[in-house]
């Protein structure tokens, strides 16, 4: 997918949000776990419910590796619905990849050869051999960790060399030079408000990935004064809000609610962009 065509998805359907699939079979609905499948059963009733509220999905690989190989069928399972049933999605792989060059050749060739993911996020302190071998792909996108909403974030990314720069703004300039913004992405924490505001002195068009809206309090109004940029140029994440918002057999009508919500507040937004 490329930049125009996921910014055209935006457009059309007033969106800019990303459900995250962050299954955890401890917290899903308990009748689904008589279900042959339960983590796919699950995924599937919440991206019919809220498919129409959003413009892409991010399963964190995590939540699908810890239930060995049945959690690696599951998740092979649900990008394939998406991808078939929906295509107009864009599928983030939350991977956070990044290692020397050889492995991370094998990491891309699962992202986008096997699972046939749009985009997989990668962690950028290898440098730039651990990034390369994900940009090889044509129409597919590698979204680098920049600015993170964790209290940890603390520790390393603002740390400043001689000159005053910080380490997130260095992995936002120095990472320019290995791919285009038609290609490149960058995750900034909800958390961070006015921070958007010196990332985009850096990246002013390229799009952003923000995770932190709705369970750990990013405000999304904050994000849109300070992160947006033209072409919206901003996927926010939600994902324990929308997905775990009802334990009972309602639990996809409760969760496409939140998306709906979420969707009617990023209209109105877009709406002030474009007029």
């Amino acid at each position: 997918m490329t930049k125009a065509e996921l910014f055209e998805n935006i457009k059309r359907k007033q969106s800019f949000l990303c459900v995250g699939l962050d299954t955890d079979i401890k917290k899903i609905p308990s009748f689904l776990l008589e279900e042959e499948d339960p983590i796919y059963s699950f995924n599937k009733a919440i991206v019919d419910a809220t498919y129409k509220y959003c413009v892409a999905y991010k399963p964190n690989t995590a939540f699908y590796e810890s239930q060995g190989i049945k959690g690696i069928l599951a998740l092979e399972k649900t990008i394939e619905y998406i991808r078939t049933k929906y295509p107009d999605q864009f599928i983030i792989l939350d991977a956070k990849r990044g290692d020397i060059g050889n492995t991370s050749e094998m990491y891309a060739v699962s992202a986008f050869e096997h699972l046939k993911a749009n985009a997989v996020t990668v962690a950028p302190y290898m440098g730039e051999d651990s990034v390369k071998p994900f940009v090889k792909y044509p129409g597919r996108w590698v979204i680098l960790l920049a600015l993170t909403s964790n209290k940890g974030s603390a520790d390393f990314q603002f740390l400043e060399d001689k000159e005053g720069e910080r380490l997130f703004e260095k992995v936002l300039r120095k990472s320019q030079e290995w791919a285009s913004d038609e290609q490149l992405m960058y995750v900034v924490g909800a958390t961070q408000g006015e921070m958007f505001a010196d990332i985009r002195k850096y990246v002013p068009n390229h799009f952003l990935l923000v995770p932190g809206v709705g369970a750990q309090g990013g405000s999304l109004e904050e994000v849109v004064k300070y992160g947006v940029n033209s072409q919206c140029g901003l996927l926010v994440n939600a994902s324990r809000s929308i997905i775990y918002a009802d334990n009972t057999r309602e639990f996809a009508f409760a969760a496409a609610s939140e998306a709906e919500k979420l969707q009617i507040e990023m209209s109105g937004y877009l709406k002030k962009l474009n007029s």
